[in-house]
């Protein structure tokens, strides 16, 4: 799997999950500490959105934690997904991007994409009683790229908490999970 592959999937994945969002769910707490699926929402497809801004080289959202939902949040998640997917697919593979961290490779960019939808919408499953699990290969792929990027100083920058220990029969998805400080 590539990353574009890997950006559909996880593009799609999320849309069910915040299809699947009642109103009465917004206030619900997540597993990201003092965050609710609300703002786990909005930080999601405001992520999204300065993706696709930042790989079409447009200026990106001044704060995310601004971004404001729409009453229609699935087509507007939507809406965002596939405008960021057309932008990444655009893309020179071997060239540079801003997303919002300074210039790196579209590559790493591209991941930084993937693991922040799929463990979003992995987040949002859990507090609104929804299937968590990702389709097994995606969570493999995932689980690399969070390996790859996720250092213990991105750790402490983000506010990822240490990984969880998990039974060694554990799933792709709980896993990756698990290896983002979340109890699966």
């Amino acid at each position: 799997m590539d990353e574009l592959e890997a950006l559909v999937q996880t593009f799609d994945h999320a849309t069910k999950v915040v299809a699947g969002i009642t109103d009465d769910e917004l206030g619900n707490p997540t597993p990201c500490q003092e965050w609710d699926v609300r703002t786990v929402l909005t930080h999601m497809t405001g992520v999204v959105a300065n993706m696709g801004l930042g790989a079409s080289a447009l200026d990106l959202l001044p704060d995310i934690t601004a971004y404001e939902l729409r009453d229609d949040r699935v087509s507007q998640f939507r809406s965002e997904a596939d405008r960021t997917l057309a932008a990444w697919t655009k893309c020179d593979l071997s060239g540079e991007v801003n997303v919002g961290a300074g210039p790196m490779p579209v590559a790493i960019a591209m991941r930084i994409n993937v693991l922040d939808t799929a463990t979003h919408s992995w987040d949002i499953a859990r507090a609104t009683g929804q299937g968590e699990e990702l389709p097994d290969e995606l969570a493999k792929f995932v689980l690399g790229c969070c390996e790859e990027i996720v250092t213990d100083q991105l750790r402490g920058f983000a506010g990822i908490d240490p990984a969880v220990s998990v039974a060694a029969d554990a799933n792709p998805t709980q896993r990756l999970v698990a290896f983002l400080g979340r109890q699966p």
